[in-house]
């Protein structure tokens, strides 16, 4: 058997596989499909829906109500890519209960081959025709909008697939600028629609301004995989490696899994350089090559182990065009559809976004990846919902920092990153809670899914309402993201200072038109949710407690106080802390701690009551700025800073005092 060294999860969720999800109602719409069609009438609609969860037939039935029923004569898609394009083909929804058919007309289908100027005059005569639909790619809807004035979108729907392609930049998004003069020279309705809706460049995808426009609709992971039919769990982890990948890859590669392996970018520090040759490295760690289907590419190789032929399918190879548009064509139409015809597909920037193969049940990635949107979308391969199929699995195969090498800042910061990634999506993939305030003992939660919390303040306005509803995961991504933040997660910075001072600073920054009170109430979301989800429920007797820095706490008796004492992302780096060895662990918090993070005000100021326990508790001894203990050194420079802050105001005030008797 193929000996499988486990990786270590820092993620392991269960879902109760209700079937919500998954069955339809008397018009053929899905759960999630019918939230979206309660909000049909809405000029602009923001969809936030995982892989799978049937976003484009939801646009489909949105689409043919606006054309039947709200006068609307023209319904352009646009796509981010060609192949996706076929998630938008013609479908008869009339069969299982819609009122009318989706139909796209062949030469309206402009997601097939042929130039860009071609598919640009063929846009812009459609939308002088008689026809009502048509599907392009991004690009094209750019090119044929450069040769339009914003009116000529007048009457029509314009849905936007993968929005998350978009940029409030429109210095350097010409598709976000392209929509913002649409949006404001014409009657346009748009439906845009994500499974992931923050870039992985930190910018935001929509100005405050204009997302305030659209009325948004979001159906979250746990919605979708709890309402599933077979899939039952999910695990993400980490397996951390020396030397070159290629020669851990094997520990990983589960032979007896339908797996999805991409491999790093050529330019990444994890690259051997030679892609072909690593496609190579990883074939040979699963046995010897029998032969090549001459017609769909797919490689034979028989395992070292048990001698049974394993299908591999080589994505990476782009030497001969053809044999790879013949290995994409049999994946889309028959590896979609047959569960032997292929076991392991080799791909660099290929099987990630709309990539559909149902039976992949492990997504194995190697090397750091700077998006957050590129580690859902891979993830999203594996989380459909496919009989046989009760297991998905994330690993990201990452190298150990190494002392001897000059890179040990960039790999510790890649691991950090990586990590922080996953700690964001168990965020997104675990179970919902709604949070009240706890006004008196025994006022305790009688509701599934509630909890309440003494001294929680509860969203006092619809704009707070509205961020908690639909924005926190991409809140949190924001916040995850920070580079300070991420160190803090680490454990460079207090709980409370990390959970006081800087998530509230990056809230300011993301949404600058709230006030202080709208902020804390956000930040208590954000705070509470975050240690909540990342907390361990047992229940005892006819009680439930949740496990907290490493206690065990009584569900009914918690308090903001004491959720704000917890950092809600430390238990992620214990775990790689028990996967590393102690040297390497070593180099990692050495780098964590020698990146100088620099004080604010603020956040001295509210380190200050701390030292002044510290100092008592410790016999009227001063934290020590040389000391092995990083909260005793960050308490000690935090004093420091105090200091020389007061220093400067008081020769500030005796200059002014000077100025003055002069």
């Amino acid at each position: 058997m193929n000996s499988i060294k486990k990786p270590v999860n820092i993620v392991n969720v269960t879902y109760a596989q209700t079937k919500a999800s998954v069955n339809t109602d008397v018009l053929g719409m899905r759960e999630m499909q019918q939230r979206v069609f309660a909000k049909r009438d809405a000029q602009h609609l923001l969809l936030k829906a995982p892989p799978a969860s049937g976003k484009s037939r939801a646009l489909m039935f949105v689409a043919l109500d606006k054309l039947y029923n709200q006068g609307r004569k023209k319904v352009i898609v646009a796509v981010p890519e060609r192949s996706i394009g076929a998630s938008f083909a013609p479908t008869k929804l009339t069969k299982f209960g819609f009122f009318a058919d989706w139909e796209i007309k062949y030469e309206h289908n402009l997601c097939d081959a042929g130039s860009s100027a071609g598919k640009v005059d063929a846009f812009i005569k459609f939308l002088e025709g008689p026809d009502a639909t048509l599907v392009c790619t991004h690009a094209t809807l750019r090119f044929a909008f450069e040769k339009l004035a914003p009116e000529a979108f007048n009457g029509t729907v314009l849905a936007i697939d993968e929005f998350h392609h978009v940029s409030a930049d429109t210095e350097t998004s010409r598709l976000g600028a392209m929509l913002r003069d649409v949006m404001n020279g014409s009657d346009v309705h748009i439906v845009a629609m994500t499974g992931s809706y923050f870039r992985g460049d930190s910018v935001p995808v929509l100005s405050p301004e204009d997302e305030a426009k659209f009325t948004p609709v979001t159906f979250n992971y746990y919605d979708q995989l709890n309402g599933y039919e077979h899939l039952r769990s999910l695990g993400i982890g980490h397996h951390f490696y020396q030397g070159r990948y290629t020669d851990a890859i094997g520990e990983v590669l589960d032979l007896d899994k339908k797996t999805i392996v991409h491999i790093p970018n050529v330019n990444s520090g994890e690259s051997t350089k030679d892609k072909l040759e690593e496609v190579g490295f990883i074939i040979d760690a699963i046995g010897l090559v029998e032969s090549t289907d001459p017609e769909t590419g797919v490689i034979n190789v028989r395992r070292k182990d048990t001698g049974q032929i394993v299908r591999v399918a080589d994505l990476v190879d782009d030497t001969d065009q053809k044999k790879r548009g013949d290995t994409l064509h049999y994946l889309a139409h028959t590896a979609s559809k047959d569960r032997d015809a292929v076991d392991i597909i080799v791909a660099l920037g290929m099987a990630k976004e709309g990539f559909d193969w149902p039976f992949a049940q492990h997504a194995l990635t190697v090397g750091y990846r700077a998006s957050l949107t590129e580690v859902i979308q891979i993830i999203g391969r594996v989380t459909r919902d496919s009989a046989g199929k009760s297991h998905a699995q994330f690993t990201n195969l990452i190298a150990e920092p190494d002392a001897s090498q000059g890179e040990v800042k960039v790999s510790v910061n890649n691991m950090l990153k990586a990590i922080t990634a996953s700690l964001l999506m168990e965020q997104v993939l675990a179970q919902n809670f709604r949070f009240k305030t706890k006004k008196f003992d025994g006022d305790d939660s009688k509701s599934p899914g509630e909890l309440k919390i003494k001294g929680f303040k509860e969203p006092s306005t619809e704009r707070v309402k509205q961020i908690v509803e639909t924005d926190l995961n991409d809140l949190k991504a924001t916040i995850l993201q920070d580079d300070t933040f991420a160190r803090a997660a680490a454990g460079a910075i207090d709980a409370e200072t990390a959970n006081q001072v800087l998530i509230p600073k990056i809230i300011r920054e993301k949404y600058p038109d709230l006030t202080d009170a709208q902020v804390e109430e956000v930040r208590q979301q954000v705070v509470v949710d975050s240690v909540i989800k990342n907390g361990e429920v047992r229940p005892v007797g006819d009680k439930r407690f949740i496990k907290m820095a490493e206690k065990f706490v009584n569900i009914d008796e918690l308090s903001i106080n004491l959720i704000d004492s917890v950092n809600p992302f430390q238990r992620a780096f214990e775990v790689m802390s028990k996967s590393v060895t102690p040297s390497v662990l070593r180099i990692i918090q050495d780098q964590i701690f020698a990146t100088r993070v620099e004080f604010t005000e603020e956040e001295a100021l509210a380190l200050y009551p701390k030292i002044k326990t510290w100092v008592q508790v410790n016999g009227g001894k001063r934290p020590n700025v040389r000391s092995e203990d990083p909260q005793e050194k960050r308490m000690a420079e935090a004093l420091l800073y105090l200091q020389k802050l007061k220093q400067q105001r008081d020769a500030q005030r005796r200059a002014t005092e000077l100025e003055t008797d002069a």
